[in-house]
């Protein structure tokens, strides 16, 4: 694609015989039209409407948590990571899973680094400082670790297909070493401004430039898209923190990447945004309906334990329990509700007879089981197929 606009940046020969890209400090003046006025007023209708469905969340730190996950493992999806959010949960839960552990170790990373911003941002400030933490704890102890976890890189990147051997073969180059300093410290500048722009718009512009400066030497992507969340939370749009966009990046990724290119290329922020701003209604609405789906279990649970006669105070514990760790096994149940083993295994049979829990290993001892109604909703738009 040849540059026909310089709006965003130039191109700049280097010694070495290749380009790289120079971006202009933002923002860039926004052109609201009809459209782009129309779907900043839905985006931010949907957001309202996702804000007041979690006011009336039976547990609306739990639900967060597991969108964090989801969020997670959507966002390293776009990246080529092969995991699944059962091979997450089964980590977490110490199970052995079936999926290779280092593609799960790459989603475990992210949930760690999501954690930390989002506690982190509630007390400061967005900062290059704080961005560089976060780089750390998404590829420490992973395949990317060579690739100088928290550090500003010191060499050139690129973004070139698959089997690329050289510069030359690059789709982008971004700055220079030497630039990439300068361009942190404006794109630094741009989030802490306190000016007119919309935060929604804002956020589009933030992404755009992250993934454009390309400061790391891995992990640029997924850095990039949690400073979405981290943006949004900072600013307390929503309430709580329940717009993750790797759902709609996703399902969408070929738009997603060539419209981040065109903005370089013919400075089309306004379709940029655009697009931004498509995938912000989606997933509001996706996460409310998906809010409603899990109020609607929560209640067609404890009906479904009444018509089987399971009762007591362990059967309601065991019930809630679920929403927050949906794969257990009877030991689990033991130690969590503080049963014999006897009395854990009676009662996990009696929620696989009421069609809660299901059994998914087929064996007769080290058995587990799955909420599998709750996964289902969880896993919408993750790509895992069930059976």
């Amino acid at each position: 694609m040849e540059q026909t606009s310089d709006r965003a940046g130039r191109y700049v020969p280097q010694p070495e015989g290749h380009a790289a890209f120079l971006p202009n400090p933002l923002p860039p003046e926004i052109r609201y039209d009809g459209e782009l006025q129309s779907l900043l007023s839905a985006a931010d209708r949907a957001m309202a409407r996702l804000d007041g469905m979690s006011r009336v969340l039976p547990n609306p730190d739990l639900f967060i948590a597991m969108y964090v996950r989801k969020e997670a493992l959507l966002s390293s999806q776009i990246e080529g990571t092969q995991a699944s959010l059962r091979g997450v949960l089964e980590v977490e839960a110490s199970l052995e899973p079936d999926e290779d552990l280092d593609e799960i170790g790459d989603v475990i990373n992210y949930i760690d680094a999501m954690r930390y911003g989002l506690e982190t941002v509630q007390a400061e400030l967005i900062s290059v400082a704080l961005i560089t933490e976060i780089h750390w704890l998404l590829i420490r102890n992973t395949r990317g670790a060579d690739c100088f976890p928290g550090e500003i890189r010191t060499v050139q990147n690129y973004v070139a297909p698959a089997g690329a051997t050289s510069i030359h073969e690059a789709v982008y180059v971004p700055p220079p070493p030497a630039e990439v300093g300068r361009a942190m410290a404006d794109l630094e500048a741009f989030i802490q401004a306190d000016d007119l722009i919309p935060p929604l718009v804002r956020c589009a512009l933030i992404h755009s430039q992250f993934e454009t400066i390309h400061p790391f030497l891995d992990g640029n992507g997924r850095v990039g898209r949690l400073l979405i969340t981290f943006y949004l939370c900072w600013k307390g749009i929503p309430s709580r923190p329940l717009l993750y966009l790797s759902f709609f990046l996703k399902r969408n990724r070929t738009d997603y990447y060539s419209l981040l290119n065109r903005v370089r290329m013919e400075g089309a922020y306004e379709d940029w945004i655009a697009f931004f701003l498509r995938g912000v209604i989606e997933v509001s609405q996706e996460a409310e309906r998906s809010a409603r789906e899990i109020i609607s279990l929560r209640e067609a649970v404890v009906e479904r334990l009444l018509e089987h006669g399971v009762g007591g105070a362990s059967a309601v514990r065991l019930a809630y329990s679920l929403f927050e760790r949906p794969i257990v096994t009877a030991g689990d149940v033991r130690r969590l509700l503080g049963l014999s083993q006897p009395a854990a295994n009676a009662l996990v049979n009696r929620f696989v007879a009421a069609g809660i829990l299901r059994e998914t290993t087929g064996k007769q001892r080290y058995k587990r089981y799955e909420f599998r109604e709750y996964l289902a909703i969880l896993e919408r738009g993750t790509g895992i197929p069930r059976v």
